[in-house]
């Protein structure tokens, strides 16, 4: 997978570390390229892997060095025989197409992914991928305005051509909490979404559906998506400064709620007893919550991952707290995910639990602070206004588009 982004210009030391990882030397006084023999011995010497790694080089250097090259060539009595020639002809045919395809991932046939070799090289490199199907997703990371924090998502922006097998391999590849697939609306919203952990296909998760939000409202000019779930219709109000979405906030569906069955079970696998009554709630994920004594308990807690699985398909959560700030923690090794940087569709259910047991007021928004001992750091922000009419928040950034090539 090569990774989309706008095309720069090298400085001289840049491009010349560059060149040099292919058998090329800079040339010094006019900043082009010679080749040298290393070259001949790179494109001829046979059963040799060489990875051919971003030689994307600007239009301007490239219709200004290459024909430097070859007249220092000449004049150095390098001589390149026919198959080297096409090579390089060929190279720089594909290089153009990469260039106006933007992010796209480069396989050669025999199954190489930017590798050359004797019977691998560029040939047939533009026929290779136009047969390949495209997916085009975004990476967002969620509850967060920092990018490289929050909890990661990957958003398959039109899943339509996506063959129904592949989508929980690719959730699977990009091996994230959760990844979505949108489709064209069916019951009256904006857009269709599905959700897949990378075991297992969900109705409805919290950091996948403001993602998703963040993404696609943008582009569409909304103030409000509205967008179809396994648990029916979110809809997602948005807040700008200027044309930049800065903050959403979902509401959610209403949850069930039942006490947890195998609550001392989940207690002694944990090794504590919870200060609040420890019961499920169910949005579409079931979540159970088990109240600590303190912030520092719930940071210094080491689970025991086997025996937390074993539970059932159930998103663990140890949280404590006062007033309008709480810290928490969630464990759902059974769906691949042995602790999750933030979780909405947990969040909004806490502030139900707390207003319920009276540790907060309906109508109190809470402050989650999450995903501090995994190094992905997240605030989310939630209100149970009434058992009913639950609301969550949070900020998201886009930090990487890009396409597989299957």
């Amino acid at each position: 997978m090569i990774a989309g982004g706008r095309e720069r210009h090298l400085d001289a030391g840049e491009r010349e570390h560059r060149l040099a990882a292919v058998g090329l030397v800079a040339d010094k006084d006019d900043g082009g390229a010679a080749p040298v023999r290393r070259l001949a011995e790179l494109l001829g010497q046979r059963a040799r892997r060489e990875a051919v790694i971003d030689l994307r080089v600007a239009e301007a250097e490239r219709g200004r060095c290459l024909p430097r090259a070859e007249e220092r060539a000449r004049e150095d009595g390098v001589r390149r025989d026919a198959r080297v020639a096409q090579l390089l002809s060929e190279s720089a045919r594909v290089h153009a197409a990469v260039a106006r395809e933007g992010a796209e991932l480069v396989r050669l046939p025999r199954g190489g992914l930017g590798v050359a070799d004797d019977e691998q090289s560029h040939r047939g490199a533009n026929d290779s991928l136009a047969s390949m199907a495209g997916y085009r997703y975004v990476v967002a990371d969620v509850f967060t305005d920092r990018p490289l924090t929050g909890n990661q998502l990957a958003v398959f922006t039109d899943a339509r051509e996506i063959p129904e097998e592949r989508l929980q391999d690719l959730a699977r590849e990009m091996n994230f909490s959760e990844t979505t697939f949108v489709f064209p609306p069916e019951a009256g919203g904006h857009v269709k979404m599905r959700i897949f952990t990378p075991s297992k296909e969900i109705p409805f998760a919290g950091h996948p559906t403001l993602g998703t939000a963040f993404v696609l409202a943008g582009p569409l000019q909304l103030i409000e998506i509205r967008i179809e779930t396994g648990r029916g219709i979110v809809p997602v109000q948005l807040e700008r400064e200027g044309a930049r979405i800065v903050f959403g906030r979902m509401e959610q569906p209403t949850p069930t709620i039942e006490p947890f069955a195998q609550a001392d079970e989940l207690q002694d696998a944990l090794g504590v007893r919870s200060r609040l009554p420890v019961e499920v709630y169910d949005n579409g994920l079931a979540h159970v919550y088990v109240a600590f004594a303190s912030e520092a308990e719930v940071a210094a807690l080491r689970p025991d991952w086997q025996r937390l699985a074993g539970l059932g398909d159930i998103g663990i959560n140890c949280f404590a707290g006062s007033g309008t700030r709480w810290k928490t923690r969630m464990f759902a090794p059974a769906f691949g995910v042995a602790e999750d940087p933030a979780t909405g569709s947990a969040a909004g259910p806490l502030a139900l639990h707390l207003a319920r047991h009276g540790e907060i007021a309906f109508g109190d928004e809470i402050e989650i602070v999450q995903g501090v001992e995994i190094d992905r750091p997240s605030l989310l922000f939630a209100c149970a206004h009434s058992a009913e009419h639950i609301e969550v928040g949070g900020s998201a950034v886009i930090v990487a588009r890009g396409e597989f090539r299957l």
